[in-house]
């Protein structure tokens, strides 16, 4: 529990394919997803998690859970219903789990190269997408997508100059 005046924590939980260790600085996306969770829900403790896979773990759940036989980015898994409402009850003395955030490593590099991106920029800008969505927004009706992207440029805006990032 957290002293009065200090700030819930909040956990970021994380696996990486074991493949893709040491490939990038997961602390840097870490920091950047609790911030994001933090500023979206201030004064609660909250975990998330982040996992890092590869393009037929994203093929197979995109499929299984979205009707969509394709390899994807990232997927978002929320453990809230469409009104925002947990489905599943807490214990009082356990921190809520928001959900999981699925990335693949391999289509990360693809993008980062297309788009002249860093790796860690590009994995940072699906980390606070898929984050994002967790949360509740959406990119369905223009004005929705529209205020993501300005709360996923505002994350994206706290990374370290491009030449503290890792390269491709």
């Amino acid at each position: 529990m957290p002293s009065q005046g200090e700030k819930p924590p909040v956990r970021v939980l994380t696996q990486v394919k074991r493949e893709y260790a040491r490939k990038f600085r997961i602390t840097l996306l870490k920091e950047m997803a609790a911030r994001i969770v933090a500023g979206e829900l201030p004064g609660r403790a909250a975990d998330i998690g982040l996992i890092f896979t590869d393009d037929e773990t994203l093929q197979r759940l995109n499929r299984d859970y979205r009707a969509i036989d394709l390899p994807t980015d990232v997927l978002s898994f929320p453990v809230q219903d469409v009104e925002g409402e947990s489905v599943f009850i807490t214990a009082p003395e356990e921190v809520p789990q928001l959900g999981d955030v699925i990335i693949s490593l391999p289509r990360a590099v693809e993008q980062a190269r297309e788009y002249g991106a860093t790796l860690e920029e590009e994995l940072a800008r699906l980390v606070a997408h898929g984050v994002l969505h967790i949360l509740g927004y959406d990119h369905e009706a223009e004005h929705d997508a529209a205020r993501m992207r300005e709360k996923e440029e505002a994350a994206l805006a706290s990374l370290p100059p491009r030449s503290q990032t890792t390269s491709l």
